[in-house]
């Protein structure tokens, strides 16, 4: 039936609601007109106005789509004034139902009530008042009327029904698509934070013991050859280390599945090497260690090690102190980070790197805490607590 009103559609070139518009009220006007044809009472016979009647009705129909509740009154009031004029009867419910239907479908369910409600009282009452059988009009008649009417009614709140679900299905279609795209641009955006402290803490502490080997191999040249190739030596170590963590991280952008494997995350097992490296650079660095601190959940342990990282960082290139001294303790609730160096600290309100917050940044992906400041006696001083619980 669809593919037939559709074919219909585009031979007379036309809308597809056009066209069954045209339809549903030609029907009308055939039904009544047929009705009016078979002229089965009525004080008047056939004739031009009545056949002009059933022509309006299904004109109407036209309509229903713009002014439904219009259409259904008129069509009411038309219908009544016809049998006032003492026409032959053509019902009720038929030459309503696309009327009823409309304005329920339209949503004007309280119209569609009313009307068919009044309409069918005033008939009834009417009827009765010319001598009908109060039984025939309770038992057939009515009867009939109601459940043609009911239905009609019926089936256009359904339809309408049936169209709000779909558009709130398209709703909700649409807005999961547009949650789907915030959360990934979201996804995408803590990953590239995510990338930008690890370059950062990776770059920036090899690049800070590359600058200071080489200085002392720049000022050892001359008079100590032996310093000078042994600091070289360092700087070609840190450089070999951050080019491999470099070309890792690069490769991870380019295609995850293709990329090189990955050495393990650096963690709180590597902070004798950590350290080693900074004694290297010049620094007298004393490391102390609480608990138990292999088993620690992989976040907790990278992120402990990058802080320790930079505070390291930190105290190379800005503080120039001499001497830093680390505490890692293990707490049965949480793991506290402290590093304090014998710089000159921080000057004023001057920020201290763009370090501090990813320190900040990471710890708080925890639900951790850092603190950053000035020691009373000298120097700088950065705590962290890092909580083990609903870690992974």
């Amino acid at each position: 039936m669809a593919g037939a009103r559709r074919e219909a559609g585009r031979l007379v070139g036309l809308p597809r609601a056009t066209v069954l518009d045209l339809l549903i009220g030609a029907a009308v006007s055939i039904v009544v007109a047929a009705a009016i044809t078979a002229n089965v009472g009525g004080d008047r016979g056939r004739d031009v106005p009545a056949y002009l009647f059933a022509v309006g009705l299904g004109a109407l129909v036209l309509l229903r789509r713009r002014a439904p509740a219009t259409v259904l009154v008129v069509s009411a009031a038309g219908l009544v004034a016809y049998y006032v004029a003492g026409y032959p009867p053509v019902g009720l419910a038929l030459p309503l139902a696309a009327a009823l239907y409309s304005a329920a479908e339209a949503g004007q369910l309280r119209w569609a009530v009313l009307v068919g409600l009044g309409l069918l009282v005033v008939s009834t009452a009417f009827r009765a008042v010319q001598g009908a059988s109060v039984a025939y009009l309770v038992g057939f008649e009515l009867a009939s009327s109601v459940a043609i009417m009911a239905a009609a009614v019926a089936l256009g709140d359904g339809v309408r029904s049936r169209r709000l679900r779909r558009r709130e299905q398209r709703w909700r279609l649409r807005q999961l698509e547009r949650d789907h795209a915030r959360e990934a641009a979201r996804r995408v955006e803590e990953e590239r934070l995510r990338i930008a402290r690890d370059l950062h803490d990776v770059i920036a502490h090899h690049i800070s013991v590359i600058s200071l080997h080489a200085g002392v191999a720049d000022e050892a040249l001359d008079d100590d050859p032996v310093a000078a190739r042994a600091a070289l030596g360092h700087v070609r170590s840190a450089t070999t280390q951050v080019v491999r963590e470099l070309r890792t991280t690069l490769g991870l952008l380019r295609d995850p599945a293709r990329a090189e494997p990955r050495q393990p995350v650096a963690g709180l097992a590597r902070l004798d090497d950590l350290a080693a490296g900074a004694r290297a650079a010049g620094l007298c660095v004393a490391v102390r260690r609480r608990g138990e601190l292999s088993g620690l959940p992989a976040a907790v342990d990278s992120t402990a090690y990058r802080l320790v990282q930079e505070a390291l960082t930190n105290a190379l290139r800005h503080a120039d102190a001499s001497t830093v001294e680390i505490d890692v303790v293990r707490g049965p609730r949480a793991v506290a980070v402290a590093v304090r160096d014998d710089g000159r600290g921080q000057r004023g309100d001057a920020p201290r790197g763009y370090g501090l917050g990813g320190m900040r940044e990471r710890t708080a992906l925890l639900g951790g805490t850092v603190t950053a400041g000035n020691r009373p006696g000298g120097g700088f001083e950065v705590r962290a607590e890092l909580p083990l619980g609903g870690t992974t």
